[in-house]
């Protein structure tokens, strides 16, 4: 094989990002027109206005392009050889003596640039996004609530502030509550002092109100420093739970997160005896994220040396649709029984990929027979 890229394979690979890039602008631009006219119906919540939620949506731009981009790469590469097969340019080139896999090379080579990329983005821009947005809308729907980056959601009623490092909604036999883990209670006097500091366990927010689990709490008095130790605690507070539980998910949402971040909350749900298992599907699939895009192209390039030569656009169209709608499905499907079965993710996440380069090599082996 003569040396990686020559002219011909520069033509190839320009065409099939030009078209991804088509792609990815279409696909995007209605994912987030869709977004906006859903995000209009929390306009008028506190202080979240019009323009708070264009805010927004730019903010999440980078993860809807990371999400996206696996299907646009599919559908675009095939749109792009449809259109060389159409126009007999693939017959040109293969009368010029290159092979399939020399022209598959092509097409996948710009492709996994492009994957690169977006993996940088999920790992950097694109969480960093989603949490600014997410803080942007969560202080602006309410006052007395805030969210930041390290330190985990903040709330305040009165002169107590809350801070709470992790947290989640639980759903048993109809009742639902808020679970909020690693709490901290700053108490305030009306002079600005401070009066106490308690560090809390678990705080359940159920029906009859909160409840404080092994709760340690250090008062600051004139002249000496107290402390106290109780399993559990009533707490007297009018905290609205929606809003919590609300600004909760948005800021530990395992999907939205990095492989680091989610690697650290893989290992403080362990070493707490907490179920990380939505952490683990997450971080499993950013790893297999290049592996994904990878398969889903090489198993749809074959069709663009038979079946694509004499069909339009629209039936590019649709079996990339089809092809990365098989995919997503049959991923998801394996990712769902790792968790009911309880069995290695990462066996989950491979599987669909060997499939489909198994499905690959198929029609490779057919179309050269």
């Amino acid at each position: 094989m003569t040396p990686f890229p020559k002219i011909h394979d520069l033509y190839v690979s320009r065409m099939v990002v030009t078209t991804v890039l088509l792609t990815w602008t279409v696909l995007v631009g209605l994912d987030v027109v869709n977004a906006m006219v859903s995000e209009f119906s929390d306009i008028g919540k506190g202080n979240y206005g019009f323009m708070q939620s264009l805010t927004y949506i730019a903010y999440t731009v980078p993860r809807r392009a990371y999400t996206m981009f696996p299907t646009v790469a599919v559908i675009g590469a095939l749109m792009a050889l449809g259109q060389l097969a159409a126009s007999s340019e693939l017959t040109a080139l293969r009368a010029l003596g290159l092979s399939r896999r020399r022209l598959s090379l092509s097409v996948a080579a710009p492709l996994l640039v492009l994957t690169a990329l977006m993996v940088v983005n999920g790992e950097s821009l694109a969480p960093w996004a989603q949490r600014s947005g997410d803080t942007l809308k969560s202080s602006a729907k309410s006052k007395d609530m805030t969210v930041a980056q390290y330190s985990g959601l903040w709330a305040r009623e009165g002169n107590t502030f809350l801070n709470a490092q992790n947290g989640q909604e639980h759903a048993s036999k109809g009742d639902t509550w808020l679970q909020l883990d690693d709490v901290r209670l700053f108490e305030f006097a009306k002079d600005g002092r401070l009066e106490s500091i308690a560090r809390v366990a678990t705080a359940e927010h159920r029906k009859s109100g909160w409840l404080l689990r092994g709760v340690k709490r250090t008062y600051f008095e004139d002249n000496a420093v107290t402390q106290t130790e109780v399993m559990e605690e009533r707490w007297s507070s009018q905290l609205d739970a929606a809003a919590l539980a609300a600004s909760a998910s948005n800021i530990w949402r395992p999907r939205y997160m990095s492989a680091h971040d989610l690697r650290s909350g893989i290992t403080y749900r362990k070493r707490n005896s907490l179920d990380a298992s939505e952490f683990e599907e997450h971080y499993w699939g950013r790893w297999f994220y290049p592996l994904n895009v990878l398969a889903l192209c090489l198993a749809a390039i074959p069709f663009a040396f038979g079946s694509l030569r004499s069909g339009g656009a629209g039936k590019r169209l649709f079996i990339g649709i089809v092809f990365a709608l098989g995919f997503w499905l049959l991923q998801m499907q394996f990712v769902k029984l790792a968790g009911v079965y309880r069995f290695d993710y990462r066996i989950a996440y491979l599987m669909p990929p060997l499939v489909m380069l198994a499905v690959s090599a198929a029609l490779f082996r057919r179309r050269s027979g």
